[in-house]
């Protein structure tokens, strides 16, 4: 199966889908009381979509801001002339700082997510972004709060 080929999901999928995003923990049992479905057809069913790609894994969800990364930005990037896509975004695995990054359309190449302790932090962060990872241009926002919006509103 090509890995970018939409997978068919019937309501029953859909439904696990959206039982383990909320509880990646939940146990088979667990799932098949919510859904209405044997713990085996759960297992089979779950199994299925791990093969897929559909579930790529399981992660806690962690609160970063609890371990004293208070401060979000967001900062839009573009790279000096020359600077290879694929080595950008390999250096970024240097900064702990970054913890995602999207390749984009329009007037940057790339938009950054960057967690740091304060702006002291987040200066540097952006100081190295340019001297050593070829970045020419950086434009920052503070994240001032986040909206939490359900993912699996996407599974409809």
């Amino acid at each position: 199966m090509s890995p970018n080929r939409p997978v068919d999901l019937d309501r029953l999928d859909r439904e696990i889908l959206a039982v383990l995003a909320h509880d990646g923990r939940a146990t088979y049992q667990e799932v098949s009381q919510q859904v209405r479905l044997s713990a085996n057809a759960v297992a089979d069913r779950i199994r299925r979509l791990r093969a897929q790609g559909v579930i790529r894994g399981y992660r806690a969800d962690l609160d970063l801001a609890r371990t004293g990364r208070t401060l979000t930005a967001l900062s839009d990037v573009n790279l000096r002339d020359g600077v290879e896509h694929r080595g950008f975004e390999a250096s970024l695995e240097q900064l702990p700082q970054v913890v995602g990054a999207v390749h984009v359309t329009g007037e940057y190449d790339y938009q950054l997510r960057i967690l740091c302790t304060g702006t002291e932090e987040l200066e540097a962060v952006v100081e190295t972004l340019k001297q050593d990872h070829g970045v020419r241009e950086l434009r920052s926002r503070i994240v001032l709060r986040e909206v939490e919006l359900d993912p699996t509103r996407a599974l409809a």
